[in-house]
């Protein structure tokens, strides 16, 4: 029970880390300055009791309005913008957050230098958009980057090459293909930590991803092969999402998936035929809904000469909680000692 709480804390501080470490920066005391300019755009609301926020979401606007020099949060969602120029925000110098997701914007309605221009930038919001490939130039102080649901196909030379503060970049439900990447496209991501290519039509693992990547996400795509030694380059990844692809046993580096680094493991949906090789670190595996006739208790519990002699046989290595076994092809009786390694084992779905 104390290792499962450990690791609970433990996601909670990465996700933490990934999703708010900017948020914590942004509401710091001592770089807070109200100034005390309450013009409103007369297409938006501006909350007295938050001065330096501009809702705008859900008008029906066509054009972005000029954004008052205050404004350190702007809410454009859900609107009918096609463009970004950069007059509007020539005062707005202030802007750490900008959400324009579920708009009509394409990488020709963004203005040259329009995104680049706002030096305090944390937070950009572009999901459910029009764009065709990632927008560049933009400011070197982002941390996050929303891209989800648009049709980005391509991604421009060096796009990346400034973006050193960039922990979180999303671009699933996109349309890229392998032919998308180069071998320096993440070159430049010092500090990503999670990286969601989910719902694309990759047919490879993406080339040299930054060697600091924590969550790498790209479930639903094609992926048929993961080259010999790819998880060298990425030593700190502890949660990989590869549900929903083409996976086969021939597909797995000769060491599958035993990397000590690796806490969650998903590979469901996938067209496996046994239990690949994990590490004794590994704290939940799903392999449901795969080709599983039978599985080796060796690989689930691996013999350990550490732990108590009632267990010797079986082993419990030692951190595994979490398993999901159930839309295979496993028939009944399961072997006694397999049913003993289950036990062992906090949840079990077979």
């Amino acid at each position: 029970m104390a290792a499962t709480i450990s690791f609970i804390i433990w996601m909670l501080f990465i996700t933490d880390t990934v999703l708010t470490r900017s948020v914590r920066q942004v509401s710091d005391p001592e770089d807070w300055t109200v100034h005390h300019d309450f013009d409103c755009p007369r297409e938006c609301f501006c909350p007295p009791s938050f001065p330096t926020a501009l809702y705008c979401e859900n008008r029906g606007l066509k054009e972005i309005p000029a954004i008052p020099s205050r404004i350190w949060y702007l809410y454009l969602e859900n609107n009918l913008i096609e463009t970004i120029p950069e007059k509007p925000f020539e005062n707005a110098t202030q802007l750490r957050w900008i959400n324009l997701n579920k708009n009509k914007i394409t990488n020709y309605g963004i203005e040259k230098g329009a995104l680049s221009q706002l030096k305090k930038l944390l937070f950009l919001f572009l999901e459910d958009n029009e764009l065709e490939e990632v927008p560049s130039p933009l400011p070197r102080s982002l941390e996050q980057l929303q891209l989800a649901r648009n049709k980005v196909s391509r991604i421009p030379q060096g796009t990346f090459s400034n973006l050193e503060n960039l922990t979180l970049l999303d671009l699933q439900h996109n349309k890229l293909v392998d032919n998308a990447f180069q071998r320096d496209t993440f070159k430049g991501l010092k500090n990503l930590m999670q990286l969601n290519m989910a719902k694309n039509a990759l047919r490879n693992m993406p080339p040299r991803l930054p060697a600091n990547t924590m969550q790498l996400f790209l479930d639903n795509n094609s992926i048929e092969v993961i080259p010999e030694n790819y998880f060298n380059v990425i030593p700190k990844v502890a949660f990989l999402r590869l549900n929903h692809n083409k996976l086969s046993d021939a597909g797995l580096p000769s060491s599958g998936f035993d990397v000590s680094s690796i806490l969650d493991l998903q590979l469901s949906y996938n067209q496996l035929t046994k239990v690949p090789r994990i590490s004794p670190h590994l704290q939940h595996l799903h392999l449901d809904h795969n080709k599983i006739q039978s599985v080796n208790v060796s690989v689930i519990c691996p013999t350990s000469s550490a732990l108590p002699a009632e267990h010797d046989s079986f082993g419990y290595g030692p951190h595994l909680r979490y398993l999901r076994l159930d839309g295979n092809d496993i028939k009944p009786p399961i072997p006694m000692d397999l049913m003993t390694c289950f036990r062992l084992l906090q949840a079990v779905i077979i």
